[in-house]
Formats: C-alpha cells, sequence, structure tokens
C-alpha cells in the first residue's frame, strides 16, 4: 500500500509540474549597456573578458533577478574622434541606459561631456586621471582610484630614503600629464624637488626613446619615478635596460599603472624590471578572487592569445558589471515597470543614484563610492625580484609607511620599509644622484684647501667630509678643479655645470642671488692689516699724553677758577691772603695748585671756603689717580702702533693695497671705496704677504684687506710686525655652495652645525691645521696692545666731577656774596646813590670789599691782644723807672704794628710774644 502511495505521488509530479511552470516563470527585461574599449590592447581585451565573466557569474548566483545586462562593446581603436562617435552612436541610436568606459582619459574627457548633456551615466574602471572629477561632472563615476591618491605614499618613499631629486618620466597623454603636479606638490612636502622631467610620446620609436634615455643619465640624475601605462612603460624599461641604467647606484619607482599585479608580464618585461620598486592599491586576497584567477587562465577567449593575464583594471571592470547589475535591478524594482518607458532623465538619475548608494565586498576588496569614486585606503609596496613583486611595506594616511599591513608605524624612517633589491641585485640605497663638485685650484694657504689630482685636503675639505657623515643617507660625488676666480666658481653652478662648490668659500649677499649656501663654518667678516711700528716709550712729552689737550686745559681753568674763589672768600677775613697785588694774585695760583701734591699751608677761616675745598680735594685726588695709573700703563706697557688706521686715508694718499688673487676683496674695493685698479695687487701665499708689507719693497702695500681666517693665520707667527685694525666689513664666513632652491643646502647646514658644536671634534680639525687655535699661543693677545694705544683721557670721562665743583663753588660764592650785601647794604646803597659814574661805582664798591672784615673773630681776638699791648699802667706802681717803661712800651707797640701791617701775619711768633710779656709784667 504504501509503495502505491509513492508512485501516485511520482506520476502527479510529473504530469502537473510542466504546466504550472510557465504560469510562475515571469518575462526577463533586458537593459541596453555600452562599452567602450580599445580592443587591440591588452587591458582593453582583458577588461572585455572580466566583463562576460562578470555577467555570467552575477546572473548566476542572481538568476531570479527580472533584469540582466545587454553590453553592446565597440572598439574606439585608441582615437578619441572614434569614442566619441561610438559613444554618441550608443546614446542615440542603441539608446543605452549606461556606458562603461572609454578605456583612456583622454577619451573619458568627451565621453564624459556626452553623457552629462544626455543624461546618461558614464563608467569608468581605468579613466584614472586626477583632471577627471566626478565632482565637476554629475554624470561620470568612477569605479577606480584616481592616480592622486598614491601620490602622498609616492612621497612617503621618497622621503623614507631621504631622496632630494627626482627625475619624472611620464607618457605624454592626458593620463600622463594629469599626475605630474600632484606629485611635484608631494615631493616638496618632504624636501624634494624635480630638477628634470621627461615626457615620452606613446609614438616614440625605439631610438627616439634610447635618445632620450641617455640624456637623462649625462645629467647623473640617479633616482627616476615612471609614469606610464604598461605598454608604454615595457618598452621603456627593455630600452633603459639597453642603455646601462638599470645597474648599481640607479633607483626606479613605478606607479599603479605598471603594476602587473596578480599576472606578470612576459618574461623579457620582467628581466628588465629587476629592482624597481611600486606602489600599488592593496587588494586582500580572498578564495573568490583566487578561483577567479584559476579560471581565467583556463578559460578561452576567442582573443586570447592578447591576454597575458588580469591587473586591477581587469578587477575594477568586473566589480563595474557586478555594480551597474545590482543598480538595474534596484531601479527597476523600484519602478515596477520597464526601464525603456522611463524617460531619459529619469532613468539616468535613478541609475546613478542607485549606483553611489552600493555598498558590497567583492574581487576588488571592498567597493564603496565617495564623492562619486573609489575611495582609497590602503596601498602596498612591492619590489620586483625575479620574476614576482615582493611586498616590502604599506602606506595608509593615518599611520603612513609601516612594514606589515596592520603594524605600528616606525619612528625610524629607515625602519618603516623592508630592505627591497635595488637594480645591480644590492640593498646599498641609490643616491639621489652623483654630484659633480667643483673646487678652486689654490696657489696659497692650503690650510684651508689644497688639491692633488681630483682629491682634497684642508680644513675646508675636512669640515664637508665629517658634515657629509651627519647626513641621514649616503652622498656620492666628483670633485673637479676649477682655475678661476671665486665668482666665477659659483657661476658654473648657475650653468649647471657643477652640483656644488666646496672650498673656502665666502658668503656675501651677491653671491646668494644665483646660488644657495649653507650655514657658515668658519668665523665672519673681513678686515685690514697692516704694519706696526713701535711707540717712543722715552720721548720727552709722554707726560702729557694721559690726558687730552682739551682735559689739560679744563683743568687748569678749574685750578684758576677754585683759587680765585678762594680768595674771595677769604680776603676781607684772613690776612694770609691779603698784601700788595702782585701778592694777592699770586696767592690765587699758588694755593689752587698747591693743593695738586697738597702742599698748602695757608689756613682757611671761612666755613664756605672750607666746603669748597673739600669738593676741590676729591676731584684733585680723582685726576691725579687716573693720571698716574694711565702715564704707568704707557711707560710699561709695549705698544705697537699701526702704520695706518683707516683705509680710506690709503686712498687718498694714492698708496697700494694687497687682496688674495681670486677673491670678491678686489671688486669690494672698487665698487665702495674707489679704489684705481692700478692701486690693488694681487697676493697668493702667506710669503706674499709679508713681502709686500715689508719696508724696502718696491711693490711696497700699505695693507693688505682678507678674510678673518686668513689674516689670523698671518697674525700667529707675526703679531709683532702687523696688526688688524679699522672695522672688520660684515660677511656670513665660509660655505659651501648648491644649486638655488636645493634641498641638499638644509641637509648640509644641520650636519655643519651638528659638526661645528662638537667642540672636539671641531678642535681637532682646527689643531691640525691652524696653531692660532692653540690654547697657548706663540705670542700675546695683540689686540691688548693695540688697545693701549687708545686715546687720551678726555674730559667726557670727568664731566661730572667738574661740575660737582663748579656747583659747589658757585653756591659757596653766592651765599657769601649774599651775606655780604646785606650786612654791608647801608654803605653800598649810599655809592649807588652817588651821581659818579658807573665805573667809579664799582671801583668804590670794590675798594669796600677790600677792606678788612673787623668784625670777623679773627680780628676781633687779634684787636684784643693788640690792645693789652698798647695800654700802659698808671699809678704809683709805675713810677720808678719811668722813663725806662715809656721807651720799652714805645718800642713793643711799634713792633706789633709792623707785625699785623706790613706782614699781615694774624698769629704772632711765639719769639714775640716772649719779647713782649716780659714788659708787660715788669
Amino acid at each position: 500500500m504504501a509503495n502505491q502511495k509513492h508512485f501516485l505521488w511520482f506520476i502527479f509530479i510529473v504530469l502537473f509540474i510542466p504546466a504550472i511552470r510557465p504560469s510562475t516563470t515571469k518575462e526577463v527585461i533586458r537593459v541596453p549597456v555600452g562599452v567602450v574599449l580599445n580592443l587591440n590592447s591588452s587591458v582593453g581585451a582583458m577588461a572585455e573578458n572580466c566583463m562576460t565573466m562578470a555577467l555570467d557569474d552575477f546572473y548566476a548566483k542572481h538568476a531570479h533577478y527580472q533584469t540582466r545586462l545587454s553590453l553592446l562593446t565597440r572598439d574606439s581603436k585608441n582615437d578619441v574622434v572614434s569614442a566619441a562617435y561610438e559613444a554618441q552612436h550608443l546614446i542615440n541610436i542603441e539608446r543605452v541606459s549606461a556606458i562603461i568606459g572609454p578605456q583612456s582619459s583622454a577619451e573619458a574627457k568627451f565621453v564624459i561631456e556626452l553623457g552629462r548633456r544626455n543624461h546618461v551615466p558614464i563608467i569608468s574602471f581605468s579613466a584614472t586621471s586626477p583632471s577627471l572629477s566626478p565632482s565637476h561632472s554629475s554624470f561620470f563615476i568612477r569605479t577606480a582610484f584616481s592616480d592622486s591618491a598614491h601620490v602622498e605614499a609616492i612621497a612617503a618613499i621618497v622621503g623614507a630614503y631621504s631622496w632630494l631629486e627626482v627625475v619624472l618620466i611620464y607618457e605624454d597623454t592626458e593620463y600622463g600629464n594629469s599626475l605630474i603636479p600632484y606629485l611635484v606638490d608631494a615631493f616638496q612636502q618632504v624636501g624634494a624637488r624635480v630638477p628634470n622631467r621627461s615626457v615620452i610620446s606613446p609614438h616614440y620609436n625605439d631610438r627616439e626613446i634610447l635618445k632620450e634615455l641617455n640624456h637623462l643619465k649625462s645629467t647623473r640624475a640617479r633616482i627616476f619615478l615612471v609614469h606610464m601605462t604598461a605598454s608604454l612603460g615595457s618598452k621603456l624599461f627593455l630600452l633603459a635596460s639597453k642603455a646601462g641604467m638599470m645597474t648599481e647606484g640607479y633607483g626606479w619607482i613605478v606607479t599603479e599603472g605598471l603594476s602587473t599585479l596578480l599576472d606578470p608580464m612576459g618574461s623579457r618585461t620582467m628581466d628588465s624590471m629587476q629592482g624597481v620598486v611600486g606602489v600599488r592599491p592593496y587588494i586582500p586576497m580572498s578564495k573568490e578572487l583566487e578561483d577567479f584567477v584559476l579560471r581565467m587562465k583556463r578559460f578561452r577567449f576567442r582573443k586570447s592569445s592578447k591576454i597575458t593575464g588580469v591587473n586591477l583594471f581587469g578587477l575594477w571592470a568586473y566589480d563595474t558589471v557586478w555594480a551597474l547589475a545590482t543598480a538595474v535591478e534596484k531601479v527597476g524594482i523600484a519602478s515596477r515597470v520597464d526601464l525603456a518607458s522611463l524617460g531619459s532623465a529619469d532613468r539616468g538619475q535613478n541609475l546613478l543614484e542607485a549606483i553611489l548608494d552600493l555598498k558590497f565586498e567583492n574581487l576588488s576588496g571592498n567597493f564603496r563610492l565617495v564623492k562619486g569614486q573609489l575611495e582609497a585606503s590602503t596601498f602596498e609596496v612591492f619590489n620586483v625580484i625575479g620574476g614576482k613583486e615582493r611586498i616590502i611595506g604599506y602606506w595608509n594616511q593615518k599611520k603612513g609607511l609601516s612594514r606589515k599591513l596592520n603594524g605600528a608605524a616606525e619612528l625610524d624612517i629607515r625602519k618603516t620599509l623592508e630592505k627591497p633589491i635595488w637594480p645591480g641585485y644590492t640593498t646599498d640605497i641609490p643616491p639621489t644622484k652623483i654630484l659633480r663638485i667643483g673646487v678652486p685650484l689654490k696657489q696659497g694657504f692650503y690650510e684651508f684647501l689644497r688639491v692633488e689630482k681630483n682629491k682634497i685636503s684642508g680644513f675646508s675639505a675636512d669640515i664637508f667630509f665629517a658634515a657629509v657623515k651627519q647626513l641621514p643617507f649616503s652622498l656620492s660625488y666628483e670633485f673637479s678643479n676649477f682655475s678661476g676666480t671665486y665668482d666665477e666658481l659659483l657661476h658654473q653652478i648657475h650653468l649647471q655645470k657643477y652640483d656644488a662648490v666646496v672650498g673656502d668659500t665666502t658668503i656675501i649677499a651677491d653671491r646668494s642671488l644665483y646660488v644657495d649656501f649653507t650655514l657658515p663654518y668658519s668665523e665672519s667678516g673681513f678686515s685690514m692689516i697692516v704694519l706696526t711700528e713701535d711707540s717712543e716709550k722715552n720721548s720727552l712729552w709722554i707726560f702729557l699724553k694721559p690726558l687730552s689737550w682739551r682735559l689739560w686745559l679744563t683743568t687748569g681753568v678749574a685750578f684758576i677758577l677754585t683759587g680765585f674763589v678762594i680768595w674771595l672768600l677769604e680776603h676781607r677775613e684772613n690776612t694770609e691772603f691779603r698784601g700788595p697785588p702782585q701778592q694777592q694774585l699770586g696767592m690765587i695760583f699758588w694755593f689752587s695748585f698747591s693743593t695738586l701734591v697738597f702742599a698748602h699751608r695757608e689756613k682757611v677761616v671761612n666755613n664756605w671756603s672750607r666746603f669748597v675745598l673739600i669738593i676741590w680735594v676729591f676731584v684733585v685726588l680723582i685726576l691725579t689717580q687716573s693720571y698716574t695709573a694711565s702715564l704707568a700703563s704707557m711707560l710699561t706697557v709695549q705698544k705697537l702702533q699701526p702704520a695706518f688706521t683707516d683705509i680710506k686715508e690709503i686712498q687718498r694718499n694714492g698708496s697700494k693695497v694687497g687682496y688674495q688673487n681670486n677673491s670678491f676683496i678686489k671688486g669690494f674695493l672698487m665698487e665702495h671705496f674707489n679704489f684705481d685698479e692700478t692701486q690693488l695687487v694681487p697676493l697668493v701665499t702667506i710669503q706674499d704677504y709679508h713681502n709686500a708689507l715689508s719696508r724696502g719693497n718696491k711693490n711696497r702695500v700699505a695693507a693688505i684687506l682678507d678674510e678673518v681666517p686668513y689674516l689670523k693665520l698671518l697674525l700667529k707667527k707675526n703679531c709683532s710686525k702687523y696688526t688688524m685694525v679699522g672695522p672688520t666689513y660684515k660677511t656670513d664666513g665660509f660655505g659651501f655652495a648648491f644649486p638655488s632652491g636645493s634641498s641638499l643646502v638644509s641637509y648640509m647646514s644641520r650636519a655643519i652645525l651638528n659638526v661645528t658644536q662638537d667642540k672636539n671634534q671641531t678642535d681637532k680639525l682646527q689643531s691640525t691645521y691652524f696653531d692660532y687655535f692653540d690654547n697657548q699661543p706663540a705670542c700675546e693677545d695683540q689686540s691688548a696692545k693695540i688697545s693701549s694705544e687708545g686715546p687720551s683721557l678726555g674730559v667726557y670721562s670727568f664731566g661730572g666731577l667738574f661740575i660737582i665743583a663748579g656747583v659747589a663753588s658757585m653756591v659757596a660764592l653766592l651765599m657769601y656774596m649774599y651775606h655780604f650785601l646785606c650786612s654791608h647794604w647801608p654803605a653800598l646803597r649810599t655809592i649807588s646813590s652817588s651821581e659818579s659814574r658807573f665805573w667809579e661805582k664799582l671801583v668804590e664798591v670794590a675798594k669796600h670789599f677790600d677792606k678788612k672784615d673787623l668784625t670777623s673773630h679773627q680780628f676781633k681776638r687779634r684787636e684784643s691782644r693788640v690792645h693789652a699791648l698798647d695800654t700802659p699802667d698808671e699809678g704809683p706802681a709805675a713810677a720808678p723807672g719811668a722813663n725806662d717803661m715809656q721807651n720799652n712800651s714805645a718800642g713793643t707797640h711799634i713792633t706789633v704794628e709792623n707785625n699785623l701791617d706790613m706782614n699781615g701775619n694774624e698769629n704772632l711768633s711765639s719769639g714775640h710774644r716772649d719779647s713782649s710779656m716780659p714788659v708787660l709784667d715788669s
């Protein structure tokens, strides 16, 4: 019974299921989509196959979808006009809903405009030129990365290896030209520059490409960046290998267009690319991707002979079909009508919005459009070795370069990537270029630079070698001798005959107009050296030199004025300041000048006189001490007197001036001091300097102008003969020169700082060549000797003292005169009210002032003594010997009056007192 039931169910299924199927099957909607490719190219043929496989895979997986894409493929024949014509035909005749392609950026530029006008989305997986921006064209979608997305990754590689110059080689197409401005800007951010560019036309034959490569080789450039399509790039590397530019010492970087990604190019092309480093988007390897690659190898198409494998453009073409098929299905379901029934504007807009909203994972990774194009996230750095591309690192926007995909950023830039194998199978990082360095061929001052068979030595050379060791990268160079002036040598850099100049080259403003200098490594400035003469110690008038003539004159006037003020204050009260006119005049001079050695014996009785004298004695003390110190220095310290001190004086005298041959000093003297060329004598060696400055030489020069380091070298062993005088004219010292804008300037400047700030290293270098840097110089410091020859002490140095003494004298004199006028006003008023002439009144006032001030304490005390001598005793006691007493009294009176009036002596001598007192007591 059970078997009968199973048999009946089987009969039912066989009979009725076929009858039900037609009723449940729905009609499939065909959506025409145009495809414009260059089918004669490997990329075009590969993309066509990938898109065919994508359709099969997509609808095999989504068999229930109501829509089906119908790809209408057209050949652009690598021609812009043909691409535009085919696109126009697809839009107007075939009524396509979208166009995939065209293949090149130049073709896409015109087709995008057709799509915008007709509201047909243009979807390109290979037009990666940055000049084509979806933000500028509303109906353009790029299902690929813009070439500008990996510019920062390339610049990071250049910065990691500290390359300062990169030569760009790119094809002369929209694809090649549009990326160059982005590369130049990115290289500037990492301190690199683009000295040369080579534009290769796609139509160049092998001979023309080889000619361009040989030209680049002659520039000694060593780092090249190639931005080309695979077809032109493979030819370039074959010819570069033939030109000998794929050997050790060269470095090559390629953009993603030359990355083979999953399937190598021909073995011959890969052999010529050994050691190349490139950047491409990171594509995560998945099981689906591995299966796809295997199926591509097994699958045979009608044009399979042109396909060697699949690259990134093939994966993007595959994902583009998936994205478009998904979007078409979404638009068809949303409209619930046939897409063909929609207007072209609505159909294109709806389809555009559907594609922009898509997010899915497929063969190329995460498909997500940002501002109309794929968003770049991570790039991988590869190195071509053998027949493979070895991954040596990764780069992303947040972490920069790193060895591992999810590794942390390395602080040491040398560890950011695995060591690549460079051309020539070496791990040594290729230099930026082989520098052609010009060095001046000197005939003297070998301490600074000596050139022997393209080898250099000396202080400047050692500084250069030490600085090169401090650089974070290797530097290759070749030295070339140059015979000529320094200005001519530096001009060779501007003419691109030299890449640098190493030597004792002075940094001045005029030269910086056409070259860039590093920071200086030596002392700056240039000065004048002249012959010295011993000053005459035993000069008869050397005692006058400590003070200037102005100070001598000022001091003498001050002495006289101070003596006069003291005389005025003491004349009416002090008998020592009275007497005949000649005696009073002598007292004025004697008293003031005697204070110079503190030999004055006269007593002063006026308090204002004492005030003035205290201030004046302090002034005299300072003056005498200063004079003594200055004179002692002149008599004990050996002094060297320069023969000339002013370059202008030499020019006025018509004397000759020496300069170092080939230096800039000659032009400086002629331009700034108007020297005639016949007055200038070129000198080469130190011995020439000695001979030119020696007496008796017919071609003797009055002075030599040169850089301070040269002059110090000359003065070291001859400081008793020569001296540096005059101002030190400003320069920036010695430095190394490079082309204007060279990035090597900043690196070398930092290296020079590291060298010069290392005292041990600097002292070692200096002591090797120069004695004047020794801790124990051969002769005394010359500057101290010359400083003793400075100007004599002047008035300004003691101006404060003279002002104080003058103010004190004026105050005392005014106060005394005020007291005199107040105390003698009745008499003075009588004189002033008289009818005499003015001069007669002045004479009367002077006579009144000349009188003794009997009210003075000194005169009161003296009068009391005189009265004791004048008055005789009366009474009986005087009777005996009256005549004798009278005689004695008369004699004593006469003696006292003579002592008081004629000699003006206020204090009686002890002898007078002894002779008179017995008479008074008797």
